[in-house]
Order: C-alpha cells, then structure tokens, then sequence
C-alpha cells in the first residue's frame, strides 16, 4: 500500500465509521479502486469537476454511502441509478449490495464506456449499463428504487422515469438544500413519503434524501 492508498482507505473507513457503516476488507478494496479508477478517466473523460482525489473519497464515495440505511429499508431487488455519469451512486450501491441487480443508465457514451470498464475490472456481475436516454429505455423488469444524485428537478425526475418505477417502487433523490419549491410543483401522482436529512463526512452545505412514492 503506498501513501496515498493509506491516505484514502483512512479517508473512508473513517467516514463510512462516522456514518455507521461496517464496511469488508472487500468492499473497501473495491471501492477505493473505483475512486482511483474514477481519477485516472477524469482527465480525459471529464467525469467529475473534482479534481483531488483524497476530496473524491467524501464527495462521491461517502455522500453515495450515506443513502446505504435507507435503500437498505426498501429491500430491493433491483435498482436503477438515472442520470449516473460515473456511476455515483449506483457503482457504491453495486458494491454494497451484491444481491441486487443494478442498471446504471447514462446518455453520455464516454461515461458508460467508463462504466463498462469497471464493471469488468471490479468483476461486479450485477451491473447492466444503459447507454440510452431515460425515456427511450422499456426496461423488461420494472425497478423497486429508481434513484438519482444528478437529476434536474422532482418533477423531470417523476414524470420521465414514470414509468420505470414498479407499483411498490420509490424515488430516491438525492438533493442538497431541502428543495421546497421542487415539491410544491411535483406532479399530483406523487407524494413525498419521507425525507432526510443526510450527515456526510468532511462535506460542508446541506444534503437530504427524499422518497417518493406513487398515489394509487
């Protein structure tokens, strides 16, 4: 291990402690050569404005981390993460939850080449890569967790993955400044099931993760 490996496993054991989170040696490994990974495409393939990797670690890997107590809750078996880019949050929930299928879903073709190769490299079979735009996929299954950190607003959000979402599904968005206006505007069909605010290590302004689940 070299310094900087020491560095970023200190960065996010220490984090995902904070949280709560007891992470495996293995999960630990995977997600540290996901950041490193992540880092070395930046350069070309402009994945994040983040260009420290030791500010990657709670930027990306511990605020993604952060949502793990609620996905957990819904049990899903499948999940998909919209709007990805490099593959944050669903890379982490990948990695988090073996047992669940994961559909990372990106327009951006660099991204998902991004994707295609660590999934590969990290050997994470329950990964599919979408390379389309959300309102061209028809998936076969629909999901439990439709979840995204990047999305517009609630109201794109629920109206173009609508129909994504299984009957029991939920939303998850991941937003920072509780977004008041957003739910004021949210389609009539939708309702704010609960929301939380979210306590990310060595990251300063506001994070929260609202659900939303559907009215029959």
């Amino acid at each position: 291990m070299n310094t900087s490996h020491n560095n970023l496993h200190k960065i996010l054991t220490s984090g995902a402690a904070q949280l709560g989170l007891s992470l495996t040696d293995n999960q630990i490994e995977k997600l540290l050569s996901y950041i490193q990974e992540f880092d070395k495409w930046n350069k070309a393939y402009n994945l994040s404005a983040i260009r420290n990797i030791e500010q990657m670690v709670p930027r990306h890997l511990l605020d993604s981390l952060s949502v793990i107590p609620y996905v957990a809750d819904a049990k899903p078996e499948n999940i998909i993460d919209v709007g990805t880019g490099g593959g944050l949050p669903g890379i982490p929930l990948a990695i988090m939850f073996p047992d669940s299928k994961i559909s990372l879903l990106d327009s951006n073709g660099k991204k998902t080449r991004f994707l295609f190769h660590i999934k590969t490299l990290l050997n994470l079979t329950n990964v599919t890569v979408e390379n389309r735009r959300v309102e061209d996929f028809q998936p076969d299954q629909r999901f439990d967790v439709v979840i995204s950190r990047a999305f517009a607003s609630l109201d794109d959000m629920t109206s173009s993955c609508a129909h994504l979402l299984a009957e029991n599904g939920r939303f998850m968005a991941m937003k920072g400044v509780y977004p008041v206006d957003e739910l004021e505007s949210m389609p009539k069909h939708f309702v704010l099931h609960s929301a939380h605010p979210l306590k990310v290590p060595d990251n300063e302004g506001e994070r929260h993760l609202l659900i939303i689940k559907p009215v029959h």
